[in-house]
């Protein structure tokens, strides 16, 4: 059996998707880009947008009654490798220094034009 999660503190999906989904204790979190939801304003430059991004997925694990903490594995998109270094400068904020494993991919395109989106797999 699963379970769509779905928080107001995030972004509402933009396609036939949910947030999130748990099945057997482990909740796959979609791609968040890095749009404020009360605004609905993408974050510009790749810290500003990591972080909202990641701040997407924390409000996603909260209302399924999660925290970072309980993340195992992290994909991270990047409109370019360049990218790479402010990302991660505010990526490793995010974590106790347990952190998860990780993929970070640089693609042709992301949409609405953003440069960072990332998505993760936490575990109860």
């Amino acid at each position: 059996m699963k379970t769509v999660i779905c928080s107001s503190k995030a972004p509402g999906a933009i396609g036939p998707y949910s947030q999130a989904v748990e099945a057997n204790g482990i909740v796959f979190v979609s791609g968040q880009l890095p749009i404020n939801a009360e605004t609905g304003i993408m974050a510009e430059g790749a810290e500003a947008q990591a972080r909202q991004s990641l701040e997407n997925i924390k409000a996603i694990l909260e209302e399924a009654g999660l925290s970072m903490a309980h993340i195992v594995k992290t994909t991270v998109f990047l409109a370019d490798m360049s990218l790479f270094a402010d990302m991660n400068k505010v990526y490793a904020t995010y974590f106790d220094g347990a952190f998860p494993a990780r993929s970070a991919v640089a693609v042709k395109a992301l949409p609405k034009d953003a440069l960072v989106e990332i998505e993760c797999i936490a575990v109860r």
